[in-house]
């Protein structure tokens, strides 16, 4: 019997899909929603899986996807840095580096504005700045 060793991404990908399974609410719909989103904006991204919560890279980290009871929160490493003219970061405000995205249970989030925030994110990180 032969077994076939996962490459780091597809671990974190398996990683990723049970997180959203044993979630098995908004919160997993709302994960697997945003990844959806992520991988549309940036068909580049990497999945990893530290801290043990999902990351998207590319060039660096763009976003990480933490569950609490309350929230989806999607941190950005570099947020203070990208220009938000929609006004999704409402978390971590007060930091020089990060931002976030709390989504809430009934929360909608604009899908273009989100993509185009990622795609921010993709363009900081690979500029080299």
């Amino acid at each position: 019997m032969t077994t076939q060793k996962r490459t780091p991404t597809e671990e974190a990908t398996r990683h990723i899909d049970a997180r959203i399974a044993e979630l098995a609410d908004w919160r997993g719909e709302r994960l697997a929603y945003v990844r959806a989103l992520i991988r549309q904006a940036d068909p580049e991204v990497v999945e990893e899986w530290k801290w043990q919560v999902p990351v998207w890279s590319h060039g660096g980290i763009l976003c990480t996807g933490e569950t609490y009871k309350q929230v989806v929160k999607l941190t950005f490493a570099k947020g203070a840095a990208l220009e938000d003219p929609a006004g999704l970061f409402n978390a971590s405000l007060e930091g020089n580096t990060r931002r976030a995205i709390d989504i809430r249970v009934d929360d909608t989030l604009d899908e273009t504005a989100f993509k185009a925030l990622i795609r921010s994110a993709v363009a900081l990180n690979t500029s080299g700045s």
